[in-house]
């Protein structure tokens, strides 16, 4: 334990807490069991250390932090540290990746029911399952969900700016002053492209040169290890789940013919259904439905798109412009799919929280495919500001 405790006390006082993520606020660290799920890459680790770093300096031979790839692991039980942990005073358990650790839910459930003076925290992949019929999570955790930057944290964490969020009701009745705000400070374009084709990981910061590099070694983590690891698949069956993605990369914004894709890949309708699911589940998808009832994995989604606009330059390269529909849809659905409901409408491109039609487009797009629609809106590209019921496609960058 003490090696576990030296690895800790090191990474915590390099952490660079200059820049924290507003989720950092949104978190009630006050639970007794917290878990924060994401996507490979988005950040996960570092809040943590980021937190331990600025609330708990004062009492760090309280608190522990571990990954659960670890090698001690090898040799030694969760339950085992946390029993070390508590007879030593600990008091806040911090625990990485839970996913690695074979039967985490049950040795979770164990640690709360046994410790109860013990806070733990934990990170997962976006892929785990909370609710677990051998130990059931859902009523004694709080999980939150961690995207990858916007557009918003992209700029404050190169210190551009120190931009606050908003809402979407805020965007939409305010967007002429909001943005002129913004537009005051900064030109919107010097950056946008950018962040479209490197700017939703955060390790965009250890070199533009590499990144493209780390987004494909993500990538596979999560069809090589991560989907056979939770979702039970052959691995045999990972060379269909790359073939796939392939075929989706290039043509998203997808309408999937579900009985050609199947005869191309050679798997069965129900099985690429499936896959098509779980791909949403790992964060590399994203699915839109016509109806909000009865989706998951049984579900064919009436359109897909990839789950952020880096992996569209990843799958395609630098060709790919970033003025066209498919970069524009998919940056929309992406940065608003954190925190609203979003649907595929008669009309338009997005129903937002099944009230607000968006139609996303140019900077000469019209209102015309939203005729007789009350709350219709056109998010515009190429254009800073706004007006009327045409709002600026950077500023829905400031959501979160």
């Amino acid at each position: 334990m003490d090696t576990l405790i030296e690895k800790f006390r090191r990474k915590v006082s390099l952490v660079n807490t200059r820049f924290v993520r507003s989720a950092m606020e949104n978190i009630r660290w006050d639970e007794r069991l917290i878990g924060i799920k994401g996507a490979r890459g988005v950040g996960k680790t570092t809040l943590l250390l980021q937190h331990i770093a600025l609330n708990c300096s004062d009492h760090l031979d309280r608190v522990l932090y571990v990954s659960l790839d670890d090698l001690w692991f090898a040799k030694n039980s969760l339950a085992d540290l946390a029993d070390q942990f508590v007879k030593t005073g600990g008091k806040k358990l911090y625990l990485d990746e839970i996913h690695k650790y074979p039967e985490w839910s049950r040795a979770i459930k164990n640690i709360y029911d046994d410790y109860s003076e013990l806070q733990i925290v934990f990170t997962a992949s976006s892929l785990l399952e909370i609710l677990d019929a051998r130990a059931d999570l859902s009523r004694r955790a709080v999980v939150y969900y961690l995207p990858g930057l916007s557009f918003r944290e992209y700029l404050n964490i190169q210190g551009i700016g120190r931009f606050r969020s908003f809402t979407l009701e805020e965007i939409i009745q305010d967007h002429s002053r909001l943005a002129g705000d913004i537009v005051k400070e900064i030109k919107p374009f010097r950056f946008f492209p950018d962040y479209l084709r490197h700017g939703y990981y955060p390790f965009f910061l250890e070199g533009e040169e590499t990144f493209f590099m780390k987004l494909e070694e993500t990538v596979l983590m999560l069809l090589e290890v991560e989907l056979p690891l939770l979702r039970q698949i052959d691995i045999s069956y990972v060379i269909k789940l790359k073939q796939l993605m392939g075929i989706l990369a290039e043509s998203v914004p997808f309408v999937p013919n579900v009985s050609r894709l199947s005869d191309r890949i050679g798997i069965n309708r129900q099985t690429l259904i499936a896959y098509l699911h779980y791909l949403t589940e790992a964060r590399l998808m994203n699915s839109l439905y016509k109806k909000a009832r009865g989706i998951g994995a049984l579900k064919k989604p009436d359109k897909l798109f990839l789950e952020n606009t880096n992996l569209i330059y990843m799958f395609r390269g630098n060709s790919q412009a970033r003025s066209t529909g498919t970069v524009r849809e998919t940056f929309f659905f992406n940065q608003l799919s954190p925190s609203h409901d979003l649907l595929f409408p008669e009309q338009g491109d997005f129903l937002v929280n099944t009230r607000y039609t968006f139609e996303i487009g140019g900077k000469n797009k019209g209102q015309g495919q939203l005729r007789g629609l009350e709350d219709a809106y056109v998010a515009a590209d190429d254009i800073e500001y706004g007006h009327g019921k045409t709002i600026p496609l950077w500023l829905f960058g400031f959501l979160y």
